[in-house]
């Protein structure tokens, strides 16, 4: 930047400085320089970066870097201090030809985050052109004939650079004959001419050589010259002369060859041959101008013959001659001014550049994606660029300066409901009709972990058997995150908790990355009915987000537990009954009872009794009640009897297969008088407490049919539920809950309630309660009554002494439950 102060001039270029900055926040965003043409490389030109506001440790980590349009490689940044300078050569001529303002238009960029300043350098013209004739020697034939204050006119020179250093005085060297004659008309143009002062006498002066200067108006001068060699020719005393000095013409741009664009016309005083007049241009006319125009040598019309252009020439100066067919020829001059009109033949042009992509899906708004620059080359409301985005798009372009945009997020991003979106960006001139360019920008959305992974369901149910194998599949849970990449990798893991005294995962684990759950142990339902727990599914984003789900396991019985005996009231062995019979009594007499409980649950823990064929084949006169186990007699005694009856029973569960023990029975048959009274005692606090529990049974046998009636609906309303549920896997087979009832002897009932335990992470152990449905009991049947059985040794007897012929009659009820 280059400065002229009388004072001091570190303060004034201070003071520039500061008024160049404030200039600068005040317009828009643009820093303005100004540097002489033809400056040396490393010319000072301006502290960019303290005038942009950014600090020099900054430049380059941010990226700092500097874009042309024009010329990229003229002016360079110093990324050390941050001055702008001089690259290399600077020629505003060839820069900008003759046009009055000439910048050079810069764009600074820098990243982290994006900002984009523009900055305009002007390049200031010096005085580096000297004036150039079109030839350097002029040769022009004059008629001796011409009257004094005859003008002949010549082509002025030029000057390639502008304003005062362009302005031109001429200087003819010393004659008699001509002077110089310089007009400048309302079109700003010069007319240059030789002013005949006195009568040429060819006699005595055949020729004429005279030396033209043109001088510039620069500091210091530049000096152009040019040599006129006149010849004195006889006889044509008139010359043709034109209507008009200046032809002014508009044609439009791209018209098509043959277009009629003047008329040039002329009219010689003479007669006969020196009135005739032929038509040319001027012996200077460029190359450029023929190729573009064509005149008629007789009638003077021109023409268009080559493409007119108005991006590549906005007007034409051409210079008409019309000499007449005299001896020697006479010759006037006029100037053809055409005028080109704009049409809008360009498309806009449409670049697009710093792309920032991907975009992260939670970037703020605001955030700027690309730059985007539109230019046309037409003039006026044709060249006037107006840029529109594709619609309903979270985009927009902002206007930063001029034909400058900036796409920048104008509401939030979702990957996951649109991942990429493809961008039209429509650059439309003011035309009529208008022209348009489109460019595209495919835009990538980058995922963010913002998506916890997600179970179809909060809660599953599992029924796996017991006595399992180690290490069994039993269900597989799986999780869906919607993110991508490793933000959408999930992993499990089991939510450890307490089970009684045991951690979780010695029951259970899980695989980390197939979600397969796996029994670590063989589950006993005895122990364990239910297992209540979690499994943990995460991301690998950051930070991690993850969601839990709960898995019910069911144990389900199997019969893998005997019946176990139990010891008779006031007796401490287990298996073996001795029993005092007098021979006095009847039929249906109790004479014993066997107990027994098993641990299993369900029908795996409903027992009968069977009484075992004596090995000597005689038929006893005992019988055991199938499923009270009370041994009565089947008729009276007599003498024939054995005293000692060895009684063996088979207690026997409905397991699949079943499983058994026996117990033994002694019973002596004495004398009524030689019966003791502590058995007496013992028969009649047998027979008492029994008749009482009759009516115990009817009321238990009231409710059961309630609660059993009650848990069938239950079952039945899961059931239909369990339908729609997708069913458990494992490599084990977890088993389907069954129930099944069966009676024998006709119409039964049957309950079971056992303590049950029910293990969870969260909570004690529950209650649970199996029953069978029941049927109301025949009066007649009260012996045949089953048996409850269940883990805390709960005992119901049924009975009667009396004994019915229906109890012979078999039937048989099967009731199952698959769920």
């Amino acid at each position: 930047m280059l400065f002229s102060w009388r004072e001091d001039p570190g303060a004034r270029r201070l003071l520039l400085s500061l008024l160049l900055l404030a200039a600068w926040r005040t317009g828009s965003g643009q820093l303005h320089y100004s540097v002489p043409e033809e400056a040396k490389h490393g010319t000072f030109v301006g502290r960019i970066a303290q005038d942009l506001g950014l600090e020099l440790a900054e430049l380059v980590p941010r990226l700092f870097r500097v874009a042309s349009k024009d010329r990229g490689d003229l002016l360079e940044v110093n990324l050390q201090n941050g001055i702008l300078f001089v690259n290399s050569r600077i020629d505003r001529e060839e820069l900008c030809g003759r046009s009055a303002e000439c910048s050079i238009h810069l764009e600074v960029i820098v990243d982290r985050p994006l900002q984009v300043f523009h900055v305009e350098v002007e390049v200031k013209d010096i005085n580096d052109n000297p004036p150039v004739f079109p030839m350097a020697v002029k040769n022009l034939f004059i008629s001796e004939s011409r009257q004094p204050g005859s003008r002949f006119s010549l082509e002025g020179a030029s000057d390639a650079d502008i304003g005062t250093n362009s302005l031109l005085t001429y200087n003819l060297d010393s004659t008699e004959y001509f002077t110089l004659d310089v007009k400048r008309n309302d079109e700003e143009i010069k007319s240059l001419g030789l002013v005949l002062k006195k009568l040429l006498n060819r006699e005595d002066t055949p020729r004429h050589h005279l030396l033209i200067t043109a001088v510039d108006g620069g500091k210091p001068e530049l000096t152009g010259t040019t040599q006129v060699k006149i010849t004195v020719l006889d006889v044509n005393d008139n010359a043709p002369e034109f209507e008009r000095s200046v032809y002014k013409v508009r044609l439009f741009e791209n018209v098509p060859n043959g277009t009629l664009a003047v008329i040039v016309n002329a009219s010689d005083l003479d007669e006969g041959v020196n009135k005739d007049i032929v038509y040319s241009f001027n012996t200077d006319t460029s190359a450029y101008i023929l190729s573009k125009f064509h005149l008629d040598p007789v009638n003077g019309y021109i023409s268009v013959k080559g493409n007119i252009d108005f991006e590549e020439t906005k007007s034409y100066e051409i210079q008409v001659e019309a000499t007449d067919k005299g001896n020697p020829p006479m010759a006037d001059h006029c100037t053809v001014l055409v005028e080109i009109l704009d049409v809008n033949d360009n498309v806009p042009e449409l670049v697009i550049k710093s792309l920032s992509l991907p975009v992260l899906e939670d970037s703020p708004l605001g955030t700027v994606i690309a730059l985007i620059s539109v230019s046309d080359r037409d003039s006026g409301a044709n060249g006037q660029v107006t840029c529109n985005l594709t619609t309903h798009v979270p985009f927009k372009l902002v206007s930063t300066f001029k034909n400058y945009y900036s796409l920048v997020l104008d509401s939030p991003l979702d990957r996951e409901t649109v991942s990429v979106y493809d961008l039209v960006v429509t650059a439309r001139d003011g035309g009529s009709p208008s022209l348009w360019a489109t460019a595209s920008v495919s835009v990538e959305v980058a995922d963010v972990n913002d998506n916890a992974p997600a179970f179809a369901q909060p809660e599953y149910t599992v029924f796996v058997k017991e006595n399992n194998p180690p290490g069994c599949h039993i269900f597989t849970v799986s999780a869906r995150d919607a993110d991508a990449q490793e933000n959408a990798r999930v992993s499990y893991s089991l939510v450890e908790r307490r089970v009684g005294e045991r951690a979780l995962s010695s029951y259970v684990s899980v695989h980390a990355e197939s979600g397969k759950v796996y029994a670590l142990q063989p589950l006993d339902h005895e122990e364990l009915e239910l297992l209540r727990f979690q499994v943990s599914a995460r991301d690998a984003g950051v930070p991690p987000l993850g969601s839990n789900v709960t898995l019910q396991v069911f144990v389900l019985d199997e019969n893998d537990n005997a019946p176990a005996l139990l010891a008779p009231r006031g007796s401490s062995g287990v298996g073996l009954v001795n029993e005092l019979v007098s021979r006095s009594v009847g039929a249906g007499h109790v004479v014993a009872k066997v107990r027994a409980v098993d641990a299993d649950s369900g029908y795996n823990a409903w027992l009968s009794y069977e009484l075992q064929p004596a090995a000597d084949g005689a038929r006893s006169p005992f019988r055991v009640g199938l499923y009270t186990g009370e041994i009565s007699t089947t008729r009276a005694l007599d003498e024939v009897d054995a005293p000692r009856q060895r009684l063996l029973v088979l207690v026997k569960d409905h397991g699949e297969p079943a499983l058994t023990a026996t117990a033994t029975v002694l019973v002596s048959l004495v004398e009524s008088s030689q019966s003791p009274k502590a058995s007496s005692r013992a028969l009649a606090g047998a027979v008492d407490p029994e008749a009482a529990l009759v009516d115990v049974n009817v009321y238990l046998i009231i409710a059961i049919c309630a609660v059993s009636s009650l848990l069938v609906l239950t079952l039945l309303l899961y059931t239909a539920l369990r339908c729609s549920a997708p069913p458990s896997e494992g490599a084990c087979g977890p088993g389907k809950p069954r129930l099944v009832c069966s009676s024998a002897v006709g119409s039964w009932s049957h309950s079971q309630q056992r303590r049950q335990r029910v293990c969870s992470g969260e909570g004690p152990p529950k209650a649970d309660l199996m029953a069978f449905s029941p049927s109301l009991p025949d009066s007649r049947d009260k012996d045949d009554q089953p048996q409850a059985t269940g883990e805390s040794l709960a005992k119901v007897t049924l009975g009667n002494k009396s004994e019915t012929a229906s109890q012979k009659k078999q039937k048989q009820l099967v009731c199952s439950l698959e769920a």
